[in-house]
């Protein structure tokens, strides 16, 4: 990655490693998701920098090289959607782009429902609206199916022991087995996420965000959330065993400008998959709401 750049940033009194490409007080801010790191943007820093943007991937609270702040309570949303508004403010913000995936995902639906911050866009991958998960998950067992490992997730210590057992051989068969393009996985790349989720004290972190928040979603359900006034990428990979593609629809009471990009060959690993798909897609979303520079 010879174009980006890595740095440490204060802000909400903690530190967050970080990559970036681009420069300026136009920041696009990407939050990756479990059990990922900021490595996983790494296919979209430097087309983001070629739109004019400042382009941002940090480590999140607990993850990789940033702060692990100890006990459940840290990792409620609240505190997480905080560190975005932190993050833009110590960045200089001007212009506001919020990218997330998997739990940075659910994190930036929280931050633009909430409004912390002015937004110029939003962008979301592979995670639906707190609102769409809950219809789901109340109508049928399609979904309920598919999220059993969030309940696995509320038990103390067992979790954290499986996905760490053997260097984090676990973290890195999760990647291998689920993605629909095993090539965007190569062994140093599977190393990479194994070595960061055997950091000490990271894990417990990680799993954190499921045993901090499953029961706070519903603040955000139906009838609760406040309708999404900021232009809105919505980009999914059809091939995702994780969150059903119907998940992808039904955002009209949401959100009030939705563009709907699905890629029929990306799993959720989505931005790695199909990093040509999500690129282009980004660009020409972000040409036609004036997003580009």
């Amino acid at each position: 990655m010879p174009d980006i750049r890595t740095g440490q940033l204060a802000a909400n009194s903690l530190s967050f490693a970080y990559d970036e490409a681009g420069e300026g007080d136009d920041v696009a801010l990407l939050l990756h998701g479990f059990p990922e790191c900021r490595f996983s943007w790494r296919h979209q820093l430097e087309p983001l920098a070629a739109l004019g943007w400042r382009a941002v991937a940090p480590d999140l609270r607990g993850y990789g090289g940033s702060s692990k702040p100890a006990g459940k309570a840290a990792y409620r949303m609240e505190r997480l959607i905080e560190d975005v508004a932190a993050m833009f403010d110590a960045l200089g913000a001007r212009r506001r782009l919020l990218i997330g995936h998997d739990w940075g995902a659910l994190i930036a639906w929280a931050f633009a429902i909430e409004r912390l911050r002015p937004l110029d866009g939003l962008v979301v991958m592979n995670v639906p609206h707190p609102a769409v998960y809950i219809e789901h998950m109340r109508s049928g067992w399609r979904q309920r199916a598919k999220s059993w490992y969030v309940g696995m997730f509320q038990i103390p210590w067992l979790p954290e022991a499986m996905l760490t057992a053997a260097g984090g051989q676990q973290v890195g068969r999760t990647f291998a087995n689920t993605t629909a393009n095993p090539a965007a996985f190569p062994p140093e790349v599977l190393d990479h996420y194994r070595r960061n989720a055997i950091i000490p004290g990271a894990m417990t972190a990680m799993v954190n965000y499921y045993r901090a928040n499953t029961l706070s979603l519903p603040q955000w359900g139906p009838g609760r959330a406040r309708r999404i006034e900021v232009p809105t990428l919505l980009v999914w990979g059809e091939k995702d065993p994780f969150v059903g593609v119907e998940l992808s629809e039904g955002y009209g009471p949401y959100v009030r400008d939705l563009t709907l990009e699905r890629l029929p060959h990306a799993s959720h690993w989505v931005q790695q998959d199909d990093p040509d798909g999500v690129n282009a897609r980004l660009k020409a979303w972000m040409t036609a709401k004036g997003l580009s520079g």
